[in-house]
């Protein structure tokens, strides 16, 4: 098979041909038709995160359809639609996976990180962490669903129920959860980076209630912050943004260094909380909303072979909403 396979970080992907190994057990094989391109890749490909599983496959938001089973796997007939999220495996034996936290597994593995990912035409996944895909939506239109969905609304579920919800960089996962907590009836302000007006129209389209820099206050304090942007300055002014009592939840899994601020921004029973990998209950319960929803999202296509260029432009911040690969036209 066809894949971008990156072997040192901080270099470009090589296009390259992988032979695919026969599903073990619990696995499924499939072909894949649509893959996200999220930070998160920016992250590993940089060589923000450490020790990935070289050479590596990058690539987690995967769409694809089962054209073989291993022993024990039995949850999806072949040609069933599925969805491949970060979550790639988990121990099932301690204490985090005993209670519900397998998010926080110590033995984890996640794909496009330690597993090899969708940046390629097919590929081998443990069919205990895939999502049915049922319905007739798009397949590239699917794949930023799951992660920037799968995060986006974890996130928003760790803010509780605030009613006045900011968003620090408005991107992929942004532009979904904007989505789903104004269906919710909440009230939405939308940061982007300073000067990108592309951006702040891009929010102002979806009915947000409020979208501008994010250097500037928003027009009335917010009951929580969530930061998709990966950048530790934003922390301070998110908290200047927020009401005694609310929260800042930052939503990336690497983000710049959070400078000094006085501890009155934090006074007040403010908080500030991350968000770590994600749950398949997660996934359970978000698609079932995504699904009553409709959610809509918007997508820029790029060929397999061109991965370095999506890469490049998530990186350089020229791509509104999310960037997807297709692996065959």
């Amino acid at each position: 098979m066809h894949a971008m396979r990156l072997f040192d970080v901080g270099s470009d992907l090589v296009p390259s041909e992988v032979e695919l190994p026969a599903p073990g057990e619990h696995q499924v094989s499939i072909d894949i038709s649509a893959c996200g391109v999220c930070r998160t890749d920016l992250h590993v490909v940089d060589g923000e995160l450490p020790r990935p599983e070289l050479p590596l496959i990058p690539g987690h938001e995967v769409v694809g359809r089962v054209v073989a089973r291993g022993a024990g796997a039995q949850r999806f007939p072949i040609g069933t639609r599925v969805g491949v999220p970060w979550l790639g495996w988990t121990c099932g034996e301690c204490s985090f996976c005993a209670s519900g936290q397998e998010n926080l597994c110590e033995r984890a593995r996640f794909t496009g990180y330690t597993l090899d990912g969708g940046y390629a035409g097919q590929m081998l996944v443990d069919e205990r962490y895939c999502f049915e895909l049922a319905g007739d939506g798009d397949d590239a239109r699917l794949a930023p669903l799951l992660c920037a969905g799968l995060i986006g609304y974890r996130s928003l579920r760790l803010a509780g129920d605030a009613e006045s919800v900011g968003l620090y960089g408005f991107g992929a996962a942004a532009h979904i959860v904007a989505q789903v907590a104004l269906q919710q009836g909440r009230r939405v302000y939308a940061f982007v980076r300073p000067g990108d007006v592309s951006a702040q129209r891009f929010a102002e389209s979806l009915g947000v209630h409020w979208a501008g820099p994010s250097d500037r206050r928003p027009p009335t304090p917010l009951d929580a912050a969530i930061l998709y942007a990966p950048v530790g300055a934003l922390v301070p002014a998110a908290l200047e943004a927020v009401r005694p009592g609310g929260s800042v939840v930052c939503a990336g899994i690497h983000m710049s260094d959070i400078p000094a601020f006085p501890y009155r921004l934090l006074w007040g029973e403010r908080c500030v909380r991350s968000v770590a990998n994600l749950t398949r209950r997660d996934g359970e319960e978000f698609f079932a909303i995504a699904s009553r929803l409709s959610l809509q999202t918007s997508i820029v296509e790029y060929a397999l072979g061109d991965a370095n260029r999506a890469l490049s432009d998530l990186r350089a911040g020229r791509v509104n909403g999310a960037a997807v690969l297709r692996p065959r036209p």
